[in-house]
């Protein structure tokens, strides 16, 4: 018998417009293994049970109202966790941190009310590196993420517990964000589907302009086309983003995209790490050479391929990613609270001069 955790995004939302399940139902179950798998794969920092419950109750009566359902916003009653990174108006954003653990913000994000607008309902926080720099989810807020086909192993970062959420089936897709491989990483070593999208496809206001471009936020999922409509539903951008993108033709979404068929595609692959002396594991490979000759039995023309970008580029985003670890403000008399890895990268940040920064970005 499938069970509520095992449907996809599309499937739940389908279930709930045609009254077979109802978003209460949902939110419950996902609640309740909340409660019961957390400790162990370290997926939340912060539940916020009462408000989900009441954010469903409103979806259900948004659905009993209705006498077309397919006019419902498309998240309608579907739980969507939000990375700690983000802010949600009135729920604790501890960025990882305990330098911020009693903050809450008083608004909400651009993807976090986009969310919210599609329907979607909030079940909790997930925990996150702090500020988003490593790309392993361990701080002094909670437990450690672990993906939980292997609870000694790491769910990655800094999306991390966004991914262990997802694949232990406590969301059916979640939120996250990337600047150097934070929704990537934890997709992968989690077995999902995560997006990085295009910089200036979302906007991160009212957060501070990412003067890069590198970090944007995207989906966690399960599935390609549950990824495609939470970018679907992410999408758009606001007055003093530093990056701006046109939106599809009318009539176009990231969803009709991916049902199309694809016809016969060149797909580059490659193995050269950019980091010198770094061997990618052999466990790794096998699964990259049967990726590929799964592409090519599907009709695709694979070609091995070079990257753009060599070893020299190392420096440069070490660069970038010192000066990001100076972004957030702490109180100089609570930075002994910070972990040694983020007190080193902004020790390191604070010396960058803006010639070498400019440098660095171009």
């Amino acid at each position: 018998m499938t069970k509520i955790h095992d449907l996809t995004v599309l499937e739940l939302a389908a279930a709930i417009r045609g009254r077979e399940l109802s978003p209460v139902e949902i939110t419950a179950h996902y609640l309740d293994r909340i409660e019961a798998l957390n400790a162990d794969v370290g997926a939340f920092y912060t539940v916020t049970a009462d408000a989900a419950r009441d954010q469903a109750a409103e979806a259900e009566k948004a659905v009993a109202r209705v006498s077309d359902p397919a006019a419902l916003p498309p998240l309608t009653g579907v739980p969507i966790p939000i990375k700690d990174l983000n802010m949600v108006a009135g729920v604790r954003q501890t960025l990882g941190s305990l330098v911020y653990e009693d903050n809450v913000p008083d608004q909400s994000d651009h993807v976090s009310a986009a969310l919210r607008a599609a329907g979607a309902v909030m079940p909790g926080k997930t925990a996150t590196p702090e500020f988003g720099l490593p790309c392993y989810t361990e701080t002094k807020i909670g437990p450690p993420a672990r993906t939980p086909w292997d609870l000694s192993r790491s769910a990655g970062g800094s999306s991390g517990g966004a991914a262990a959420a997802v694949a232990a089936g406590l969301a059916p897709a979640a939120q996250g964000s990337d600047g150097g491989g934070s929704i990537r990483i934890p997709s992968s070593v989690c077995g999902l589907f995560g997006i990085k999208p295009t910089r200036g496809r979302i906007s991160s206001a009212p957060l501070v302009p990412d003067l890069f471009g590198l970090g944007i936020d995207g989906p966690l999922t399960r599935t390609v086309a549950d990824a495609a409509l939470l970018l679907d539903v992410m999408t758009g951008n606001q007055d003093g983003d530093m990056y701006t993108l046109p939106p599809l033709p009318a009539g176009e979404t990231f969803l009709g995209h991916a049902s199309r068929e694809p016809g016969r595609l060149r797909i580059g692959r490659t193995t050269v790490n950019a980091v010198e002396g770094a061997d990618v594991h052999p466990d790794c490979v096998a699964a990259y050479e049967d990726a590929s000759a799964l592409l090519v039995g599907l009709g695709h023309e694979i070609i091995d391929m070079n990257p753009p970008f060599g070893p020299d580029v190392v420096p440069a985003f070490e660069t970038l990613w010192y000066a990001m670890a100076t972004l957030a403000p702490v109180d100089p008399g609570r930075e002994h609270l910070l972990l040694p890895l983020t007190r080193y990268m902004r020790d390191q940040g604070k010396e960058v001069r803006a010639p070498e920064l400019v440098y660095a970005q171009a």
